[in-house]
């Protein structure tokens, strides 16, 4: 799984894998992963994730809670653990807007 990287190398290539917050114009290191799906389009395994600082993990996480697609909220380091041992199923971060997600001006 491939993460949004903070590091761009001098061309502006992606440089050394640093997951970032998926917060609009945040650009602060990823600590969690908000696990999400939208009942209405997904299937009831299918996970949807999000990447959030701690600034805005409960901003993120009360977005998908009100909507009622918040799945699981996991430290990003236990993600990738459960990732490699291929225990959840996921499609991968998202920027939060990219799906409709929410406008995020003001944390």
């Amino acid at each position: 799984m491939s993460f949004p990287s903070s590091d761009e190398g001098p061309s502006g290539s992606p440089g050394p894998e640093t997951p970032v917050c998926s917060a609009k114009g945040c650009r602060a290191d990823a600590v969690w992963v908000l696990a999400w799906n939208n009942p209405k389009l997904h299937t009831p395994e299918r996970r949807k994730t999000w990447l959030a600082c701690a600034e805005h993990r409960e901003h993120l996480s009360s977005f998908l809670s009100v909507r009622g697609f918040l799945r699981d909220v996991v430290e990003l380091a236990e993600w990738r653990a459960r990732q490699a041992a291929g225990s959840d199923p996921a499609d991968g971060p998202e920027a939060p807007g990219a799906t409709g997600g929410p406008e995020r001006g003001a944390s």
